[in-house]
């Protein structure tokens, strides 16, 4: 490793320049890489939603699908309207009463039943049909020249106007979130850290390593929203510790060395890389647990961060070296007193009432888990949305207006006799919050031949494989209401056709809750089982691994908790993400200052004397990491309207701090107690070292 280091230091111009060399094709990687804006593609492939969707766009050439109301309109413009939106681009199809009825009839002649679903008040509704998919860049485009076309008395409902509406937010407000989480994480390490230009040189190395990640993520076609809008803050937060080491370890190296930088910093490269392996091997392997996630979306965001992970070691010990050698004179000119309060006083007081951190943890820990357990979850996105999108205008509109909340397609054998379909459609009408129940049999009834409807009607409604249903409901996404109401409605079509299918934005979400709450679970014991084995390598020890995951494990329940006692509804993705994250990130302040318990022991010191060392010692290296991540999740929480990240960045901000004062506040009284255990079944406990030596330890 030391012969690396003095590789780098030797060639450090030649490594800055091959790095912003590498930002080129990074860059034109990120432009290249889609964003995808529709979380529900990311369920299993196999499931009779997904299935569905994909046989309404091979057989019916179906794929979106938008309510668009239009107020104010006379039905002579409207027939009109209809006809412009069926020559935008991958429109397939309109429907209007006029595609199902001739447009000779009055619209006032309609049995009730078809005019109201069609108009209420002065308000006009008719139903698109797109040839490409919910969120395909296509539909997203579609989306708004049909906004254009209908002009501005026009209401777009449906999960692509919530797509198309969504990526314009995302767009204007990612830069804010870097911008806001580079600003107050410089403002963080500039009154912590002791030169004013270092924090600069940190998240140039740390932008560079973030630049590649993201455009590395080319090679994956796409990626989701949350994944970009949180893998710049999360890999900020996260590798930020890896910089404080290496220059802690280049000032003690060239306090040691005689002021010789260049030697200094081979020697802090080859100590940084033989440290950081532990940390940063856990850190990835919590973001790789959630690759084992059937809702893909976790292993869209596990690759990503655990690859931001390699890079921002890599960074660490290539880039951010030869940045520090290159600017040493201008960071000891803006060198400044470190602001941090004193330790020895702090860690004296935390020794002396230990037994306070372990009341705490097991009075809190029942009830932390509890909440932990039965935190609300929330899987409907439109309702958390800001009320000001056009598309919650309109889904607020078609509520009022309609008393529409949610439209589920139904796809039948279209074997199915008249009879059998008009019976099962009366059925599904009577299901409780069923508006309407619209298929080929209820326009001709059961004894009339279907031969006689024009066939652009037959061409809308019907394939030879399968005839399609609409069902318009009065309850809510996710809802318990439209959850039950799926399940009936379920009943009812597989007693008629076994092999038929349910489909739309409802039954995907209540399927989504199926799926995640089993992932939870997996995700949950998969990344605690391969911390707990690193821990175990990294430490050697048998007994270690227990006490650091149950502290671990005490952050995240009191963090994952809370939002039960205050009545707070997290996203649903939020504690299968927040559990790993925040795992990753705590293990490594736990490691930290465990490893340096660890040496004080095998020099020979006593348990009381070993752990105020470790103590004093590691607390500035956990004040400033945890101050860091939580600047650049802080931001980014207050600022963004769209509250899946909102909650999430809150949630890692406030688990920071959890983390910090668990660590901190517990450890120590742990290695007090168990002391005797852990010396028994830990290697390199109670042999004093022949030579004392410094060793570096990173977080």
């Amino acid at each position: 490793m030391k012969s690396f280091g003095k590789w780098i230091v030797k060639r450090r111009v030649f490594v800055l320049i091959f790095s912003l060399v590498l930002l080129i094709p990074s860059l034109m990687g990120i432009l290249g890489t889609r964003i995808n804006y529709d979380i529900l593609t990311y369920l299993p492939q196999s499931m009779d939603t997904v299935r569905g969707q994909d046989i309404l766009l091979e057989d019916f050439g179906k794929g979106a699908f938008s309510l668009v109301m239009v107020e104010g309109m006379p039905e002579r413009e409207a027939a009109r309207l209809k006809k412009d939106l069926e020559t935008v681009e991958h429109v397939d199809s309109v429907i209007w009463y006029d595609s199902l009825f001739d447009e000779a009839v009055p619209m006032e002649m309609l049995p009730e039943k078809y005019y109201d679903i069609f108009n209420q008040g002065d308000t006009t509704l008719m139903a698109v049909f797109f040839d490409t998919s919910t969120s395909s860049d296509e539909t997203i485009e579609a989306i708004g020249e049909v906004r254009e076309v209908a002009g501005e008395t026009c209401f777009v409902s449906g999960m692509s106007a919530l797509v198309t509406d969504l990526k314009g937010l995302c767009e204007r407000e990612e830069p804010v979130y870097v911008g806001l989480a580079v600003l107050l994480a410089v403002i963080v390490l500039a009154v912590f850290m002791d030169s004013l230009l270092l924090p600069i040189l940190f998240l140039v190395s740390i932008g560079i390593a973030i630049v590649y990640n993201l455009g590395t993520n080319y090679f994956f076609g796409e990626i989701s929203y949350i994944t970009k809008a949180l893998a710049s803050v999360l890999q900020l937060g996260v590798t930020m510790d890896y910089s404080i080491f290496l220059w802690n370890s280049y000032k003690e190296e060239k306090l040691r060395n005689g002021g010789d930088g260049e030697s200094a910093m081979a020697e802090a490269i080859a100590g940084t890389i033989t440290s950081v392996v532990g940390s940063s091997v856990t850190t990835i392997a919590g973001f790789i647990a959630l690759c084992f996630m059937t809702f893909t979306l976790g292993r869209d965001l596990g690759l990503v961060m655990a690859k931001g992970v390699v890079f921002g070691v890599v960074g660490c010990v290539t880039t951010l070296p030869a940045l520090i050698l290159l600017f040493d004179r201008l960071i000891t000119k803006t060198s400044h007193k470190v602001l941090m309060p004193d330790i020895h006083g702090l860690a004296s007081g935390l020794m002396r009432h230990f037994r306070w951190g372990l009341a705490i943890f097991l009075i809190l820990l029942v009830p932390a888990f509890y909440g932990y357990v039965k935190a609300p979850l929330y899987y409907d996105f439109t309702g958390v949305m800001p009320k000001d999108m056009e598309c919650i205008i309109a889904n607020t509109k078609l509520k009022e207006e309609f008393d529409v909340s949610s439209t589920h397609m139904a796809l039948v054998d279209s074997g199915l006799s008249g009879k059998e379909a008009t019976a099962m459609l009366a059925e599904m009408e009577r299901v409780d919050g069923v508006r309407m129940a619209l298929g080929l049999n209820s326009l001709i009834g059961s004894d009339i031949p279907e031969e006689i409807l024009p066939d652009s009607v037959r061409e809308i409604l019907k394939t030879e494989r399968y005839q399609l249903i609409l069902i318009s409901s009065e309850y809510t996404v996710s809802t318990d209401e439209v959850n039950e109401q799926i399940d009936r409605l379920n009943r009812i079509l597989k007693a008629y056709d076994p092999e038929g299918m349910l489909i739309g934005e409802a039954p995907c979400t209540k399927d989504l809750i199926g799926v995640t709450d089993r992932d939870f679970k997996v995700v949950d014991a998969v990344s605690i089982l391969s911390i707990f084995v690193i821990i175990a390598l990294v430490l050697k020890s048998a007994s270690l691994p227990v006490i650091l995951v149950a502290v671990i494990e005490f952050a995240v329940f009191v963090n994952l908790g809370l939002p039960y006692y205050t009545d707070t509804e997290l996203p649903f993705i939020a504690p299968i993400c927040l559990s790993t994250i925040q795992l990753g990130a705590t293990v490594d302040y736990a490691i930290l200052m465990t490893t340096r318990y660890k040496q004080e022991r095998r020099r020979g010191k006593e348990k009381e004397e070993a752990i105020q060392i470790a103590l004093e010692t590691s607390i500035p290296s956990i004040v400033v990491s945890a101050l860091s991540f939580f600047a650049a999740t802080f931001g980014v929480a207050v600022y963004s309207n769209i509250d899946m990240i909102q909650s999430l960045c809150s949630l890692m901000a406030r688990g920071a701090l959890v983390s910090m004062v668990s660590v901190i506040g517990i450890m120590p009284g742990m290695y007090r107690v168990f002391d005797g255990l852990i010396c028994r079944t830990s290697r390199g406990f109670g042999k004093k070292e022949k030579k004392e030596e410094n060793h570096y330890v990173a977080i």
